[in-house]
């Protein structure tokens, strides 16, 4: 029997890649993939629930997807991903409009909870729970978890469950899961579990095989990458295999994402720099830079770290990216911590800025925290600091004027794609003009001209 499903994505590059795992298994299984969710019977919606915004998104494309049936072939509307298991049954609850909320656990299975759904079944929604719980609390002595997930990953013969739903130039290549920080404000590593890393030999697999599939970039992603191997018994794992992953056939560029400055090190600094087909592009979750609000945070550091470990690297490579986020009206903040969080964005010239209010969180500690600001006070800071941000994003672009560049294309209408210090989706682009380049193709030019963070860019 011909079954067919639309898989949708919302929030980061990690769940790129869980949907692209979901398709892989479901294709394994006889369903057909389709692009648009009014021609398939199964609209499997993977959410995102880290913030609020991200969570309204979630709910919004469930709706969505719930108002095509009954007027084509769409039969049922799945929730998976973050939203989906970080709430279970009271999203069941409170969103009658999907036919089932799956959690991480239903993964393994989805072919056949989704052809029972389709089949008029009713499925139980789970009871969240905190994930953490379910591995060793030392790290490594997860090995035996790891490895047991890893092998309900592939299929007979080893066959990696994974199917790209696009034809773009670049990939994620999820390189752990999890995450052992305590950030107050953060409610991922009860969701998603304590820090795993995959073994090195899973990892050069899986690349080797996205290389196959007409991938040249990599983005490796994670919930933390500079913990990569701690678990392993080496934390200093990524260093060894970078180079290791750059001397794959056919890739041509490796890029590093989630990079936590407490735990930079200069070993991994230096790597990220000198190894051959890394971009030298950091993205450093700083979060804020008040001590105060960082320690409350359950965060390290300050202005003056954050700004000295940005001098390192440009000391190294001056035109290396740096990206960051950062959270404002977190409960406490003074008007002093934003004046020298507005300071240190000033200061540090970045590539690409991300500016989030804070907002409660279920299952934080900062959810309990006292001396809350009040709405239309983090909503003013959110607005005015994202100006200025802007603005300095701005300059920073304006010095990449005569700066050479090489540009991944991934539009070839809008002649437009990449340098190394930009990122996928989230950061700025280069563009062409007069040009007629295909997706794909790596351009050596020159930046001409710079309007906001974007770059238009003359080919040599």
């Amino acid at each position: 029997m011909s079954r067919t499903v639309a898989v949708v994505t919302l929030g980061c590059a990690r769940n790129e890649v869980d949907s692209e795992e979901l398709a892989g298994r479901l294709a394994a299984d006889g369903w057909i993939l389709v692009d648009d969710v009014e021609k398939a019977e199964v609209a499997l919606v993977n959410t995102c629930g880290f913030i609020e915004s991200a969570k309204k998104d979630s709910v919004d494309a469930l709706l969505e997807a719930n108002s095509l049936k009954g007027h084509g072939v769409t039969r049922a509307v799945v929730a998976v991903g973050c939203m989906a298991e970080r709430y279970g049954q009271e999203l069941a609850e409170a969103l009658p409009e999907a036919d089932a909320i799956l959690g991480f656990d239903d993964y393994k299975d989805i072919s056949a909870r989704l052809q029972s759904i389709v089949s008029g079944n009713s499925h139980t929604p789970h009871v969240p729970r905190d994930r953490r719980s379910l591995l060793p609390i030392a790290p490594v002595e997860r090995a035996a978890v790891r490895d047991e997930e890893y092998a309900s990953k592939v299929g007979a013969g080893g066959t990696l469950f994974r199917k790209r739903l696009g034809n773009a130039p670049w990939a994620p290549l999820k390189i752990a899961s999890g995450c052992d920080r305590r950030c107050s404000f953060c409610a991922i590593p009860y969701f998603r579990g304590s820090f795993v890393s995959r073994r090195p030999v899973e990892i050069l697999e899986e690349a080797k095989w996205l290389a196959a599939n007409g991938v040249s970039e990599l983005f490796l992603v994670s919930e933390n990458t500079t913990s990569y191997g701690k678990d392993l018994g080496d934390l200093r794992l990524m260093e060894t295999i970078l180079p290791e992953i750059a001397s794959i056939p056919g890739i041509e560029r490796v890029r590093l994402s989630y990079l936590q400055p407490a735990e930079m090190r200069p070993s991994l600094l230096q790597a990220m720099i000198s190894t051959e087909k890394t971009a030298p592009y950091f993205d450093l979750s700083f979060q804020h830079t008040s001590p105060t609000i960082l320690r409350a945070m359950r965060r390290f550091g300050d202005s003056e770290k954050f700004l000295h470990l940005i001098t390192q690297i440009r000391a190294l490579d001056p035109e290396a990216g740096i990206r960051s986020n950062f959270i404002v009206g977190f409960p406490g903040e003074t008007q002093d911590d934003f004046d020298a969080l507005a300071e240190f964005i000033t200061q540090a010239q970045l590539d690409a800025v991300g500016i989030f209010g804070y907002s409660d969180e279920d299952n934080t500690e900062a959810l309990s925290l006292g001396n809350k600001l009040e709405p239309e006070v983090i909503a003013q800071r959110v607005e005015s600091l994202s100006s200025l941000a802007d603005e300095m994003v701005s300059q920073r672009a304006q010095t990449r004027i005569g700066q050479r560049v090489r540009v991944l294309i991934e539009d070839a209408e809008l002649q437009e794609g990449r340098a190394a210090h930009q990122g996928p989706e989230v950061d700025g682009t280069t563009s062409f003009i007069g040009t007629n380049f295909k997706v794909g193709e790596y351009v050596d030019a020159v930046v001409i001209e710079s309007i906001g963070a974007d770059l238009v860019a003359q080919a040599e």
